[in-house]
């Protein structure tokens, strides 16, 4: 439930914001501000809650976390209110919004007339900045479906915490207050007492009962609301782990028997006399056993290519226990790590953070927006860069590859190109070039072949090819390396990101 407008009355006459200085201001998520303000004595962070049935303000007492990026209304705000004097802060009218004047001296930016409407290409030409005197009001709306904050000159909005084109709430509209009420008509909303946290040894304030009632009891925002949100998050995210646990463990249970796969190649050129090229199947004594078996063949190949066949999956297998250990061994440390960041969010008491940390968790990892396509390994301070295919290729090559960065691609092989950005003054470790090499290997045709030669220059050495597909280089000036797959050193880079080899 959100304050109603004799609780914000209430709330305000305690903070008592008239003459002090906003010091910061945060703002933690998508639905929430702080100002953090100052008076000689009198240091009071303010939070504001925009979530809808919990619309809030009041004060709180404890350190209001940043977001992981800066966020535009947040930047814009500290940019325009940072050392600005508050003057007046009252409700407008008992509508649920308040009214926060402020004055700063310092650059002054210089808006157009309401009706001139602001476009990309002339918006620097139209925004000027002057020393002076800066008067701003900011307006928050604390209405359940339709709270917002405005931040204003002349009622002229400068920006809001969310635009709202359709509504005219939006940058250079004018900001309209709502028609005053006929207060003979206005419903009576008593103050809520909280008694509940009353009998304490402290006295609380209006604005301590408050902060601790939506922290402890108010169904979305409290503690206990966000603590089953956690939980179901852990719960669902550790089965998922565990059960891919479980897969890797049954799966490096049938690798431990790859050996019979290279002693059932053995028979099969031992009795390569008895293959017919009829029967699907090779039947022969085992000489380890001494019992006789059937071997499924193909009766169109020859004993070498049916022994062939047998002898490359044993390579696979063997070769792939130790990369399924290494597997295991990671899911465990994950699975770990998981256990260990749930009992910290269970031991959590700042509802913000813990709000912040389940946003950022549930996230899902196709949403997380990337700096570069493809894929970036940074490695004892050098930066590389892989393109996947033809389009990531192209994207990496024109807009995020520079003269002097190192290109990487293999030779006689079609896939993905490998950038090392550059560094002034810096030559590239062989260390960080065989890196960079085994990413290229890998991620082209010869990756089954496990090896094979690369050619390497910088990027001021490349010309596209005329007519030629897309993300097609011709190179000059080339170097060239032999690279034969290090499985310790891919490892080591599938750690690093997360699982992508």
């Amino acid at each position: 439930m959100s304050l109603n407008y004799n609780e914000i009355n209430e709330i305000l006459k305690e903070l008592e914001l008239s003459g002090t200085f906003i010091q910061e201001v945060v703002q933690p998520g998508y639905d929430s501000l702080a100002l953090y303000t100052y008076s000689p004595g009198k240091a009071k962070t303010v939070f504001i809650s925009l979530t809808p049935g919990g619309c809030r303000i009041n004060e709180v007492r404890r350190k209001i976390p940043k977001n992981d990026k800066p966020l535009r209304f947040n930047e814009m705000l500290r940019s325009r209110l940072k050392g600005a004097r508050i003057t007046s802060c009252k409700q407008i009218d008992n509508q649920r919004i308040i009214e926060i004047k402020t004055v700063r001296e310092g650059p002054v930016y210089v808006m157009p007339a309401a009706n001139e409407k602001i476009t990309v290409k002339n918006k620097n030409s139209q925004i000027q900045e002057e020393n002076g005197t800066e008067e701003l009001t900011l307006y928050i709306r604390l209405w359940s479906n339709a709270a917002n904050i405005f931040l204003c000159r002349d009622n002229i909005i400068l920006d809001s915490f969310y635009r709202r084109p359709a509504k005219h709430e939006t940058t250079g509209e004018e900001f309209t207050l709502p028609e005053k009420k006929d207060s003979s008509k206005d419903r009576e909303f008593p103050v809520r007492t909280f008694s509940q946290f009353d009998g304490g040894e402290k006295t609380l304030s209006f604005n301590e009962k408050v902060d601790l009632y939506y922290t402890q009891e108010a169904q979305s925002s409290s503690l206990s609301a966000l603590l089953e949100q956690a939980e179901k998050w852990y719960t669902a995210k550790k089965s998922r782990l565990e059960n891919a646990l479980e897969h890797l463990i049954q799966k490096q249970d049938s690798f431990k028997n790859a050996a019979q796969w290279k002693h059932q190649g053995d028979l099969i050129l031992s009795y390569s006399y008895l293959i017919d090229g009829k029967s699907n199947y090779l039947e022969c004594n085992d000489y380890e056993t001494g019992k006789n078996i059937r071997i499924r063949i193909d009766p169109k190949k020859s004993a070498q290519e049916n022994a062939a066949l047998f002898y490359e999956t044993y390579k696979k297998e063997s070769g792939g226990l130790e990369n399924l250990t290494h597997d295991i061994e990671r899911s465990r440390k994950t699975i770990a790590e998981l256990d260990r960041v749930y009992e910290s969010m269970k031991a959590e008491q700042n509802p913000v953070r813990l709000e912040q940390f389940l946003r950022k968790a549930q996230k899902p990892r196709q949403q997380e927006k990337k700096s570069s396509p493809g894929l970036s390994y940074d490695i004892n301070g050098w930066h590389i860069l892989v393109g996947r295919d033809a389009a990531e290729n192209d994207e990496l090559l024109r807009h995020y590859a520079k003269g002097l960065d190192m290109w990487m691609h293999t030779r006689d092989y079609a896939g993905g190109y490998v950038f090392i950005k550059n560094r002034p003054g810096k030559s590239i470790p062989l260390e960080i070039l065989l890196y960079a090499g085994n990413l290229a290997v890998y991620y082209s045709k010869a990756r089954k072949n496990r090896k094979a030669d690369l050619y390497y220059t910088n990027v001021k050495y490349l010309r596209r090819a005329k007519n030629g597909p897309k993300g097609l280089v011709l190179p000059t000036n080339e170097k060239n390396i032999h690279i034969e797959l290090d499985d310790s050193r891919l490892r080591f880079l599938d750690d690093l990101n997360h699982g992508d080899i």
